[in-house]
């Protein structure tokens, strides 16, 4: 589900904008090992987290979205 995709694309801008993990961290204020869970989708970015990230990778948070498969959708909706 498109929930658990954040941290793909925030680990992939990351990189595209040549951010080590470590200096990444440092740059948002939080640690390494927060910003490795964000990544590895272990814990879900809160809202500020995303408007600090996307302010610092120079990105709208419509960039960084997860894309959802129109079949993720139709499940969604029929789980809810």
């Amino acid at each position: 589900m498109a929930a658990t995709r954040w941290g793909k694309r925030i680990k992939a801008f990351r990189k595209l904008k040549g951010y080590t993990q470590v200096g990444f961290a440092k740059e948002l204020g939080i640690s390494v090992t927060q910003l490795g869970e964000i990544e590895r989708d272990k814990r879900v970015p809160t809202k500020n987290n995303l408007e600090d990230i996307t302010k610092k990778l120079g990105i709208t948070m419509e960039e960084l979205q997860p894309r959802v498969k129109e079949s993720e959708k139709n499940q969604y909706v029929e789980n809810r």
